[in-house]
């Protein structure tokens, strides 16, 4: 029965991340392809996707794991700085625009996927304020290193510097990467047809993750550590894991966001980043995947929407958080939420019985 119900849990959270996801773009495709909605929305919607896509992943280290990262924005800048170098060598190679995103995503999320493995063997032996801490500094060390390199690419192959453009030595190449001004030159490809498929696949990964026995072992891991250990859980192996999959994928949200603009820079990815992806996934819930997509969605989407009341949209948004995270921490407003929906689900229980009354009668 256990099983079963467990089961049943499982079945309705996919059912509820996947079909908001999808019914997301069958209404919002044909919208964006004939025009109806403004160029300002549209040019969200691969904005919106790539943090729906950090939100579930830091998740996964913060909701599910239990443990504190202020470094996310660190994976992104990595995977979008490797999908733009990957996406502009392959430019004359592989004329399908398609292909060279996929494999620019891929690209990117490798490499903060290595860059998790390596942060993560020494960071995740540390806990709490500590951890914290030592991720925030690797967010910043790498927006510091990208600062100050230099990218280039010609027919020689790849060239990198951290002196200047000129140290690069290209004959007739392409400057990639420009220092402090970042990427530019960039051919913009990313879709928002690749947001959505991005999107089903970080579900598809981490919620299958959380229900499997490793998922189990990483909510252990956060419930109680000290039980954990106790009954042979390997905590850094596991703990580790489920860093290195949140910065694979945080590099891939960011191979395309990266190809959504003509340049980017470094500074794009700094500590502001890393605290409003937090506060997507803390007003969404803690370990609650769809309510971070629908937290990340209407929080990014807000400042957008109050552009006409530009002296007041960001005190307003303000207070929307403030409310937001009182109404979802207070015991009186999750009562008054818990009486509503047995109310609702008594009262669908009735008119259910009312039509079989009727067609029995």
């Amino acid at each position: 029965m256990e099983k079963i119900k467990n089961l049943n849990k499982f079945t309705r959270t996919n059912i509820r991340a996947y079909g908001l996801i999808i019914l997301a773009f069958i209404v919002l495709f044909p919208l964006q392809s004939t025009g109806i909605i403004s160029n300002s929305i549209s040019g969200q919607l691969v904005p919106i996707c790539t943090y729906i896509v950090m939100a579930i992943s830091l998740n996964l280290t913060v909701g599910f794991l239990g443990e504190l990262s202020l470094g996310h924005a660190g994976f992104m800048s990595v995977g979008a700085f490797t999908g733009v170098i990957t996406a502009i060598c392959l430019q004359e190679v592989i004329p399908s625009a398609a292909l060279r995103l996929l494999i620019a995503i891929i690209a990117g999320g490798i490499a903060a996927g290595v860059a998790g493995f390596l942060i993560g063997i020494p960071v995740l032996r540390l806990r709490g304020d500590y951890l914290a801490i030592v991720t925030l500094a690797f967010g910043e060390i790498i927006k510091n290193i990208i600062n100050c390199l230099y990218v280039g690419v010609d027919s020689n192959g790849l060239h990198m510097s951290m002196t200047n453009a000129e140290a690069l030595g290209m004959i007739n190449g392409k400057l990639i990467i420009n220092g402090p001004q970042g990427a530019v030159g960039i051919t913009k490809i990313a879709s928002f047809t690749a947001g959505i498929l991005l999107i089903l696949f970080a579900l598809f990964i981490i919620l299958n993750l959380v229900n499997s026995k490793s998922g189990r072992a990483v909510t252990a891991i956060r419930d109680n550590r000290i039980a954990a250990e106790s009954v042979g859980i390997s905590v850094t192996r596991y703990k580790l894991t489920a860093f290195i999959i949140s910065a694979v994928l945080a590099g891939m949200a960011g191979a395309l966001y990266a190809m959504n603009f003509s340049t980017i820079a470094a500074k794009k990815f700094d500590f502001n980043t890393s605290i409003l992806i937090l506060v997507f996934v803390v007003l969404g819930g803690m370990g609650n995947i769809v309510g971070s997509i629908v937290a990340t969605a209407l929080l990014y989407i807000l400042p957008e929407l109050l552009r006409e009341y530009a002296d007041y949209r960001m005190l307003i948004y303000a207070i929307v958080l403030i409310l937001v995270m009182l109404l979802t921490n207070s015991e009186k407003a999750k009562q008054m939420r818990e009486r509503f929906v047995y109310k609702w689900k008594k009262r669908l229980r009735k008119n259910n019985d009312q039509q079989e009354g009727l067609k029995n009668g």
